[in-house]
């Protein structure tokens, strides 16, 4: 069963740790997504923290507060900042720590592997866990663009309180297009069937990114890749040991 963590007083500043029956091979964020929502929550991470757990590896699902229920800027990203920083308290192994981030979980992952670009002064910043790698699926990744375009009906501009032109310095450093390159290898599984969130932002972050980032193209919908019986997760299975170092 999994052990619950909180990191902060809040109901929604918690985590769930599924630890292996042996020795664990590394650590695995599970962020989930739903556009920074809160009508969606780690529910959707669970079955991904099982099927981790019985591959041999510790799954920290976490929670943090939405748009909606306390979250959006900067609440969002520092809890999710918080969430994996706790891990440097917890018996777990801090030195091999990869994050998986679905949607807008996957925009978080790929923000969470940057924050060592961040400046000082940011949310997020100065992190007591580095992140080894990360996978992006089906993640936002352009935050930019998403909020020009109208994805997710105005998601992006919910969570910074406005739009690019609206408060350019947040989409400086919650923008992973803005962080690059990415300190660690990150991971972005991305179908272009995918009606929720465009294909073509994970094309402009790897863009930008550089070598460090990689883009692999899959099939199905915008929840294929959350199914642990999809072929678009045995894909992120396989990589998890290259990107957990």
């Amino acid at each position: 069963m999994p052990a619950r963590h909180a990191y902060g007083p809040d109901p929604s500043q918690f985590g769930e740790l599924t630890r292996p029956d042996g020795a664990s091979r590394g650590t695995v964020v599970l962020i989930h997504g739903g556009f920074w929502r809160a009508r969606y929550d780690l529910d959707l991470g669970r079955p991904l923290a099982a099927d981790l757990a019985a591959r041999g590896y510790t799954a920290w699902n976490i929670e943090y507060r939405r748009v909606g229920n306390g979250g959006g800027w900067p609440a969002t990203l520092t809890d999710v900042a918080a969430a994996i920083d706790l891990l440097a308290t917890l018996d777990v192994d801090g030195r091999h720590v990869a994050a998986v981030g679905h949607s807008a979980g996957g925009h978080l992952a790929a923000w969470a592997a940057s924050r060592p670009n961040l400046p000082a002064d940011a949310p997020g910043a100065d992190p007591a866990v580095r992140l080894s790698g990360a996978v992006a699926q089906a993640g936002v990744l352009a935050l930019d663009r998403a909020a020009r375009d109208g994805v997710g009906n105005g998601a992006t501009v919910d969570l910074l309180g406005g739009g690019p032109d609206d408060v350019p310095d947040r989409y400086a450093v919650a923008d992973p297009v803005a962080l690059v390159p990415p300190p660690v290898p990150v991971l972005c599984v991305h179908s272009r069937s995918d009606e929720s969130v465009p294909y073509y932002l994970a094309e402009a972050y790897v863009a930008a990114a550089g070598p460090t980032a990689r883009l692999v193209e899959v099939t199905g919908d915008h929840m294929a890749v959350i199914d642990p019986r999809d072929p678009s997760w045995q894909l992120v299975v396989d990589e998890l040991p290259a990107l957990l170092g």
